[in-house]
């Protein structure tokens, strides 16, 4: 495994930190999760769904770890937590400012004890103006731009139906460990990576945040229309919805063959993509007065033939059958009667994910790891 003998003191909860810290065990590291007395990460209690562990949002970014309960504000347990960073090669935290300075556990003071350590910090707005501000995902897909460009054009903002800019910082906060642990094997030297989730969202923004920049107009929601793209959208056949995503003139071309009106394409509202953006009002009525002779199913594999990107909108079970039919093995087994969790998304061809295991119980490590830290500090 690329990270075996990799050691991560996670002392992060909720999503983001422990979405990274997981993907460092999946990748071979061995990831103590510090948990605080009683309750734990606050996701354990996030339901429903249950699971017979805790809840299904703690599990899913919490496989392959060891678990841990450390009072912080404990003097013996603190000791312990300040050995685990000195031990360890990457330390990921999302404490409040000045949380863990408190406690003898900041950079600087780790550091101090272990000058190979790569210390992950991970905050909502920043350690600086921002240092205040709660980081929930929500609150950032408002106040960061992503809710005002989700929605229909005549409804209200609205969030991404999954905690995305976690999951964003997650891999941003992935790909910063990653880079330092190779400056190190480099320099010598670990250091402090911070990454924050509006800059995550942000970064994310790809051409709508480029538009902005090049107009000063902020872009508007669109609902699933694309703004400098079209057909890019779903539009309504005889039973349901169909997604449209042509990326091209010539995907064009075939889809007005296909669909029994091939002058569309030769029309000069609808010859090049441009045209097409100018006009997509009349494109979409007259798109949708043909397909709404057939089924979607019928279009999607019609259009699939031909090379034209399109397909019925699914939930997610559909999702993961899909990835099922096309070879992909969406899903692994962690063991322990645990439920099956969506596998590591990258493949290597040298050094594949191949050992997964239930998230843990509350507490579940205590004492091997409290024997392993007591044994190391008494040599």
């Amino acid at each position: 495994m690329p990270l075996e003998g990799v050691v991560v003191a996670d002392f992060s909860r909720v999503l983001a930190g422990p979405l990274a810290s997981m993907t460092l065990a999946d990748l071979g590291a061995t990831v103590i999760k510090v948990e605080r007395p009683g309750s734990g990460d606050d996701t354990r209690s996030w339901g429903p769904p249950w699971t017979s562990n805790s809840s299904s949002y703690f599990e899913c970014a919490n496989r392959s770890k060891r678990s841990v309960v450390l009072d912080l504000d404990d003097e013996e347990d603190r000791a312990l937590a300040r050995e685990l960073a000195r031990r360890a090669d990457v330390l990921v935290e999302n404490f409040r400012e000045g949380a863990l300075a408190r406690r003898g556990l900041d950079y600087e003071s780790v550091r101090a004890i272990n000058e190979g350590i790569v210390y992950c910090s991970i905050s909502g707005f920043g350690r600086r103006a921002g240092a205040a501000m709660a980081g929930y995902d929500f609150l950032v897909q408002a106040m960061g731009g992503l809710m005002s460009i989700t929605g229909t054009e005549d409804g209200e903002p609205m969030k991404v139906g999954v905690a995305l800019v976690d999951v964003l910082t997650a891999k941003d906060a992935t790909i910063g460990i990653l880079a330092a642990l190779q400056a190190r094997a480099v320099t010598g030297r670990g250091q402090l990576v911070e990454v924050n989730l509006l800059s995550s969202l942000l970064g994310s923004l790809a051409n709508q945040a480029s538009g902005y920049l090049a107009t000063g107009r902020s872009p508007r929601r669109m609902g699933n229309r694309h703004p400098s793209i079209a057909p890019y959208e779903t539009l309504r056949c005889k039973d349901d919805v169909i997604a449209l995503a042509c990326g091209n003139d010539r995907q064009f071309r075939l889809l007005a063959e296909v669909v029994g009106a091939p002058g569309l394409a030769d029309d000069q509202r609808f010859a090049t993509n441009e045209a097409r953006v100018r006009h997509r009002d009349e494109l979409r009525a007259a798109l949708e007065q043909r397909l709404r002779q057939d089924t979607v199913d019928s279009w999607s594999t019609k259009l699939t033939d031909v090379g034209v990107p399109a397909g019925k909108v699914g939930d997610i079970a559909d999702g993961i059958r899909l990835a099922e039919s096309l070879g992909l093995e969406p899903t692994v087994p962690v063991g322990d009667s645990a439920p099956p969790q969506i596998r590591h998304p990258i493949s290597y061809s040298e050094t594949p994910v191949v050992h997964y295991t239930a998230p843990p119980r509350l507490g579940q490590h205590d004492d091997e790891i409290r024997r392993w830290l007591t044994e190391e500090r008494t040599r």
